[in-house]
């Protein structure tokens, strides 16, 4: 007889779990199915705007439909960080206001379901899209997002965008200035017409290098055919110290250690650099104004906890989409717009604070994150 019994218990447990996945796929697929609607809309909208202001560009040009594709990819990867917390909210409401106006969730509870159970596909969603913001904002924004500008610049013609020429790069706290006639490729890892200028502390030049071509190797810039002069400290030519060195056409300077990112940082709008970027940027400028820097510290902060807003915003829009159902579909979306509006007008407002120098960046970038997590947890709670 226990055996019996043991037996129909696991069959229930096989049974409960085999219902949970299937529970868990509907829930993911009725969640999926409008954030894909809502994101493809957005997305048109976007799409169909630059296109009517570049049609007749684009077509004179006649650039290859893989640069095209990569250029509408970059100029709408800036507003993904926007547009993604959105699309969650729309998605949010009208997966809930169905199941209620389905009294699918009555059922769901009535059937022993916790309500955490019911949503959790939906937040899971809500943490996979915060990643993806996270690694566009990151990865893709810095390489694409200003390559698609200066795309549109120069009226998409592939042979002005082959090679950036003319850079020109200052290491305030290394002393030292880079000339660049040509950068080859996007990655700045090969350079042509390279002048390197370095000063000691107290100004004077210690050394000035020149080079028709320089490549970044193992971690360390290879200088073909360099011209290498040394200075004493009252700016005389002296010779070589390593002259065995100077006879060589492939050299590397060791006191040379910019990376190629750093070159591509300074000649890169701020609003396009990654966190790693712009903390980069900070340190190689010490020279930058205190009102400057905390601008810069601020934008960092917001940068980083951007992604965030995905899960805040979904997780006060699930109470707000059951709200739509339960009293009225004015009521709850009504709430959740409200909502919507009231975190991003404390973050700027936050961020007003911030730049004036009245609040630390990481309080103001971190407040209404906080703010706003707690008011949709207690939401959450509510409903069970």
């Amino acid at each position: 007889m226990p055996r019996k019994v043991g037996c129909a218990w696991g069959r229930r447990v096989v049974k409960l779990a085999h219902d949970m996945r299937i529970l868990f796929r509907y829930v993911l697929r009725e969640f999926l199915v409008p954030l894909f609607y809502c994101l493809a809309g957005f997305l048109s909208i976007y799409v169909l705007f630059e296109l009517f202001n570049s049609f007749g560009r684009i077509a004179n040009a006649h650039p290859p439909f893989a640069k095209v594709a990569l250029y509408f990819a970059g100029y709408l990867a800036p507003y993904f960080e926007w547009l993604a917390p959105a699309c969650l909210m729309l998605a949010a409401l009208y997966t809930m206001w169905s199941f209620c106006r389905h009294s699918e969730l009555i059922a769901m509870r009535a059937s022993g379901i916790g309500f955490m159970t019911i949503v959790t596909p939906m937040l899971l969603v809500a943490l996979v899209v915060t990643g993806a913001v996270y690694w566009v904002n990151e990865s893709f924004v810095p390489r694409y997002g200003q390559w698609a500008r200066n795309f549109r610049l120069v009226k998409f013609d592939e042979t002005e965008m082959a090679a950036q020429d003319k850079v020109v790069f200052r290491n305030t706290s290394g002393r030292r200035t880079w000339h660049i006639g040509l950068v080859v490729n996007d990655t700045a890892t090969v350079l042509e017409d390279v002048s390197v200028k370095q000063d000691r502390e107290n100004g004077t030049r210690e050394l000035n290098l020149s080079a028709p071509r320089a490549e970044y190797l193992d971690g360390e810039w290879w200088f073909s055919n360099p011209v290498v002069q040394y200075f004493d400290e009252r700016g005389r030519e002296t010779a070589d110290p390593s002259p065995e060195l100077s006879k060589l056409t492939l050299r590397v300077v060791p006191s040379i250690d910019e990376k190629p990112r750093d070159f591509l940082i300074q000649n890169r709008d701020w609003a396009y650099g990654s966190v790693g970027d712009r903390i980069r940027y900070l340190q190689t400028y010490g020279s930058l104004e205190e009102s400057t820097r905390t601008s810069y510290r601020y934008d960092i902060w917001a940068k980083a906890v951007s992604p965030l807003a995905c899960l805040v915003i979904t997780l006060f829009a699930i109470p707000a989409g059951v709200a739509t159902g339960r009293q009225s579909v004015f009521k709850g979306v009504v709430g959740a717009l409200g909502m919507f509006f009231a975190f991003y007008a404390l973050t700027i407002g936050f961020m007003v604070v911030s730049k004036q120098g009245y609040c630390p960046a990481p309080v103001a970038a971190l407040t209404p994150d906080v703010v706003f997590l707690a008011a949709g947890l207690y939401m959450m709670h509510r409903q069970r």
